[in-house]
């Protein structure tokens, strides 16, 4: 691993150019609600990432170590996995895809509480505390312009990205708590994405939904865009830079990826940005850098 404290260019390009991607999440499953049932988009997602994943560890020849330990924690996170884009699909069709990615990325700040709970060594700075307030601000004034303005779905949608945010920062705690923390990346992304894949078919068919309804190549391109490029490429890609770079200088770079899922929202589907998201985004923006460099 490079130790030092500053990235390659090559790095940074790589790291701006995931947390675009990342960021243009919420409008591709914007996009792909139009024409498929939010669960089972899901699901189709869960299901094509987790075959090429597969294509991929038996084409690179990577070891499985450590499969039998991981088996439980392995199914306990891809059911958190699955709850988390259960929300955040559902949550998309009722908020808009700017308020989706300001709601999940408050992920860091459930982690920075539970992983003082629960993971040994990594307990609250003053400095977390600071981003956690400052994140929590943010929070409070993106909900507070929808209370007794919005109607109740939209907060309902709005509730349901906040807990994607909960199911992903829980998923997160899993990993450092388990047997996972040892186990190869790869693997512990194929038990995210192939029990996800399972839990979605049951859940889509529980809830009745109509499967594919609409579909037009703009939906399809949507679905193959999130399933080949944010759920199995840019995850790989991640893989690969926190394996050679500090985790904790890439990290700093994540408050991007809520700015550009704001401005892809705002320019590809004319989704409005009113000043009191402009004042979330940033102090979301500073908490999540406060937090991660602290």
């Amino acid at each position: 691993m490079n130790d030092a404290r500053t990235l390659p260019p090559s790095a940074v390009t790589t790291q701006v150019l995931l947390c675009m991607i990342w960021g243009l999440g919420q409008v591709a499953t914007k996009v792909g609600n139009s024409g498929i049932s939010p669960v089972w988009q899901a699901a189709l997602r869960s299901i094509g990432a987790a075959l090429l994943l597969s294509a991929w560890i038996f084409w690179r020849r990577i070891r499985l170590r450590e499969r039998e330990e991981t088996i439980v924690p392995g199914v306990f996170v891809g059911v958190l996995f699955a709850l988390e884009f259960v929300c955040l699909f559902v949550g998309l069709v009722y908020t808009t895809a700017v308020r989706a990615v300001l709601l999940l990325y408050s992920a860091p700040f459930f982690v920075a509480l539970g992983a003082h709970a629960f993971v040994p060594g990594d307990q609250l700075t003053r400095q977390k505390i600071v981003g956690l307030a400052a994140a929590f601000a943010g929070l409070a004034i993106a909900f507070g312009g929808r209370v007794g303005t919005a109607e109740a779905g939209a907060l309902l949608g709005d509730a349901l990205c906040l807990g994607a945010a909960f199911f992903w920062a829980s998923t997160t705690i899993v990993i450092k708590t388990s047997s996972l923390r040892r186990a190869p990346a790869e693997l512990t992304l194929l038990y995210q994405l192939g029990v996800s894949a399972i839990v979605l078919v049951a859940l889509s068919y529980a809830f009745g939904e109509r499967g594919v309804f609409a579909p037009s190549p703009i939906v399809w391109a949507s679905l193959a865009f999130q399933t080949v490029v944010i759920a199995c490429a840019s995850y790989l890609a991640w893989f690969w830079l926190v394996a050679h770079y500090r985790a904790t200088t890439l990290h700093a770079f994540t408050f991007l990826t809520p700015l550009f899922g704001v401005l892809a929202g705002a320019a590809l589907l004319d989704e409005p940005i009113g000043a009191s998201l402009v004042v979330a985004l940033a102090l979301i923006a500073a908490g999540i850098v406060l937090v991660n460099r602290a």
